[in-house]
């Protein structure tokens, strides 16, 4: 009789247990664990159905297409804009405040920027790959670039070069790992760069990551690498590389994570915060950084998925994050299954301890900012309500204030402590049906002193539907300077010529390009206004559709505008946008 109970307990201890794991999933923390041997590693992938088994999948990401210490220059220059204050984020244009460094195809251009009268190319160098990106720190130039390798798949490589002589830079230091680049943040003197690998098995053998940082090729043991044992949408490897850039003999360090598809990531001076997407949850792990030292430190898993880097926020001792999930209902449409938005706290152990759900039930996030101890939310689905929300408390975050108006903004900016810049699209509601068309590009201006009672201050529509922005999905493309009131974004136009609709313009109909180029506001919090100061382009005799000539960037040194595009350089007074010079960079 005894033996039969014990086989009995077991069944219902698992049972129960499968119950609260399936109801508490918010709060589940995973432990990521080391490989004890190669062959465990190799059994753990065999033992997935869905491991990549032929090696189809050979990485996850490839390189984002897309200025910051005051460094000894003379004179007053932008940054890139980043999301988090010291700590830059790679672009394809660069300047110390006297030079521009450019990654343009499969170079990098060095080019004399100011004075503006003096602008030249000075030096080219080719780098051997594609869809470079940027880091300056003192006179080191770091590239980062991915290339294919025969026998390893796509590898990411970063090059550091000594620029001090500005006309004859020469190559110090070149680390590479395999896998497809995701982002990288540069800290101080260090370095960190993402790359993701497939876990695949090939000839029965699991391609394990390499890392070659000019003293051999070094493959990672398969005892180093960390591991989930909760993916349902596959696997790959995720390598954390972080070098200084300043010290040539100190070895990278690294680490690997095998786990789901790490497709966003946060990071803060202290740690950088990977988030892998399955079906309904985001698993988050947490690495703790500190002048090149790094350390798996906690990983949780929270519902629903992140849009973008601006989702996730660390302040006080605290990781917040703002998702969007689905929730079974038979009542709802099938379209937008139980569509809800969220923000969840959690502490230094990515244990959850504070969380909001359910905002704006059947609509998405299509942006994020925090600041500080608040959360500015914009969702969208008919009209775009712009959410206040207090974390002050942790444990207990409230919605302290919502704005509905027309539209949405993809992108957030403080303008200062109280007021917000927001960039995306105009909309009108559908005559039929529980949508919006979206129309021509809206700039939002913000007050939030009251956060009960936010309002929309001001608005500036550009172009008809079709019109858009690279800041939509790219932040680095905008720049902004609250001491001068600039406001400067790219800007693709689209405009409907409404004589071929006698009977009115349909709310669906796409306007054809018309221009491109900068448009140059000035936001001014006095005059609650965002009035067009002028227009800047590189195109010539309407060649609106030849894209080397699209302005992607925009920054200024002293008291000259430098437009970006794949093409030229064009120089323009900051006080009246009067030309100055042109640099071809053909």
């Amino acid at each position: 009789m005894k033996n039969w109970k014990i086989p009995i307990l077991v069944l219902l201890i698992t049972v129960s247990l499968i119950s609260v794991l399936s109801v508490n999933v918010e709060y589940s923390a995973m432990d990521l664990r080391k490989f004890r041997s190669y062959q465990e590693l190799k059994d753990f992938l065999n033992s997935r159905t869905y491991a990549f088994r032929l090696g189809w999948y050979l990485s996850s990401g490839s390189m984002l297409k897309s200025v910051e210490d005051m460094s000894e220059s003379a004179v007053e220059y932008s940054s890139t804009n980043v999301q988090v204050e010291g700590v830059d984020e790679a672009d394809t244009v660069k300047t110390d405040g006297e030079y521009l460094y450019l990654a343009a195809g499969q170079e990098v251009i060095i080019a004399k920027a100011y004075p503006a009268e003096e602008a030249a190319i000075i030096a080219r160098i080719l780098v051997g790959g594609v869809s470079s990106q940027l880091f300056i720190s003192q006179d080191r130039l770091a590239v980062l670039y991915e290339n294919n390798d025969q026998d390893n798949g796509i590898k990411t490589f970063v090059k550091v070069y000594d620029v001090s002589i500005k006309e004859s830079p020469f190559l110090i230091r070149e680390v590479s790992v395999d896998g497809g680049y995701v982002s990288s943040r540069l800290i101080g003197d260090y370095a960190y760069v993402i790359a993701t690998k497939g876990a695949w098995i090939v000839n029965d053998q699991v391609s394990l990551p390499r890392i070659d940082s000019g003293d051999g090729n070094e493959e990672v043991a398969a005892t180093e690498i960390y591991y989930e044992d909760s993916s349902d949408c596959g696997y790959t490897f995720t390598t954390i590389l972080a070098f200084n850039m300043q010290q040539d003999e100190q070895k990278p360090e690294h680490k690997v994570i095998l786990s789901g598809w790490t497709s966003t990531l946060y990071v803060s001076k202290q740690s950088i915060y990977l988030t892998c997407s399955r079906i309904s949850t985001t698993i988050v792990h947490r690495i703790q950084i500190e002048n090149g030292e790094i350390c798996i430190a906690a990983n949780g898993e929270i519902p629903g998925t992140v849009l973008n880097q601006f989702s996730m926020d660390e302040y006080n001792g605290h990781f917040r994050i703002a998702t969007t999930s689905r929730i079974t209902s038979p009542n709802e449409e099938p379209f937008r299954l139980g569509l809800q938005n969220n923000i969840y706290v959690l502490d230094m152990n990515l244990t959850v301890v504070g969380r909001l759900e359910g905002l704006a039930k059947g609509e998405t996030v299509h942006s994020v900012r925090f600041m500080d101890s608040l959360c500015y939310l914009v969702t969208f689905r008919k009209v775009d309500p712009f959410f206040v929300i207090d974390l002050s408390d942790p444990n207990t975050p409230k919605v302290l204030g919502e704005l509905k108006v027309t539209g949405y903004s993809d992108y957030m900016h403080m303008y200062d402590e109280n007021h917000v810049i927001g960039v995306g699209k105009e909309t009108v509601g559908a005559e039929q049906g529980d949508f919006s068309w979206y129309q021509g590009l809206k700039i939002s201006f913000f007050d939030v002193t009251n956060a009960a009672d936010p309002k929309e201050l001001a608005r500036y529509i550009i172009g008809d539907r079709g019109t858009n922005s690279p800041v939509l999905n790219d932040h680095k493309a905008f720049l902004f300077d609250v001491e001068k009131h600039l406001l400067v974004i790219p800007v693709l136009v689209a405009e409907i010529n409404e004589s071929n609709y006698p009977n009115g313009v349909p709310q669906y109909v796409m306007g054809e390009n018309f221009w491109q180029g900068a448009y140059v506001f000035t936001v001014s919090l006095t005059g609650q206004e965002i009035k067009l100061k002028g227009t800047i382009t590189h195109i010539e005799n309407g060649g609106v559709n030849n894209y080397t000539r699209h302005v992607k960037r925009v920054l200024y040194i002293g008291d000259v505008l430098y437009t970006v595009s794949d093409a030229m350089v064009k120089m323009n007074s900051l006080t009246d946008l009067s030309d100055i010079s042109v640099l071809s960079l053909n």
